[in-house]
């Protein structure tokens, strides 16, 4: 479905992403792990169109998307839900949701918000609720929900545990596995790489702009080096 392929990246003189290659094949659930400044983020702003790869190229479903814009991008059915979670505080919950859907056909909205509604039944709860007024959880909810009313074949997801609490954090993970299971293929960029692991299909090791181990999950958990770096052992 998704073929990042040798792309490199650069901030003015910094050479971040130095030949990053990445494969998601449909239905899987792949993550990206690493430390802060890996370059996990730059790959997925790579591929939605905020930056540009100097060298490479990010193919989509056989279309090369490397110089299109973020918008067409976008409704190529990809979706994000970005680090930070970026809700519009002074927004409602519904408003932020109706935010999601912009290209959608207005009669499909909602069939759409009842499918967010029972992923996230807290929300359907706040739906008047200011998005500001929400705790972190209910916000990376939130995040998550907008990205999914554009109906995505591929969400993004970038660090969607940052800043929770261990037990929103497993449901925030429960959620990914469902929403993978009912059809979404998922991109995860996650600092938990335990969490990150134990659900998905296959795995990239990112270090300074480079991918340094691959295998599926399972390989990864058990790999010492991963075990050392990134599991506390």
């Amino acid at each position: 479905m998704l073929l990042v392929d040798n792309i490199h990246v650069y901030y003015g003189g910094i050479h971040a992403l130095k030949g990053i290659s990445v494969k998601v094949e449909k239905g899987q659930i792949v993550t990206l792990i690493g430390a802060n400044g890996a370059g996990k983020t730059t790959t997925l702003r790579s591929i939605v169109g905020l930056v540009r790869p100097r060298q490479g190229r990010i193919v989509f479903n056989g279309e090369d998307l490397t110089r299109l814009k973020t918008h067409e991008i976008m409704r190529r059915g990809i979706g994000i839900s970005p680090e930070g979670r970026r809700v519009f505080a002074n927004l409602t919950v519904i408003e932020n949701l109706e935010l999601g859907a912009y290209n959608r056909p207005p009669q499909e909205f909602q069939k759409d918000l009842e499918w967010v509604f029972s992923l996230f039944p807290r929300l359907a709860e706040r739906r008047k609720q200011l998005a500001g007024t929400l705790s972190g959880g209910e916000q990376q909810m939130l995040a998550l929900g907008r990205a999914l009313m554009s109906r995505p074949s591929l969400v993004l997801l970038d660090e969607p545990s940052l800043g929770l609490a261990p037990l929103v954090v497993e449901e925030v993970f429960e959620t990914i596995q469902t929403i993978n299971q009912q059809g979404s293929t998922i991109l995860l960029v996650e600092q938990n790489a335990m969490a990150a692991l134990n659900i998905a299909h296959y795995g990239y090791v990112l270090e300074t702009g480079r991918v340094v181990l691959k295998g599926t999950g399972k390989e990864l958990l058990e790999d010492e080096r991963v075990r050392k770096a990134y599991l506390g052992e």
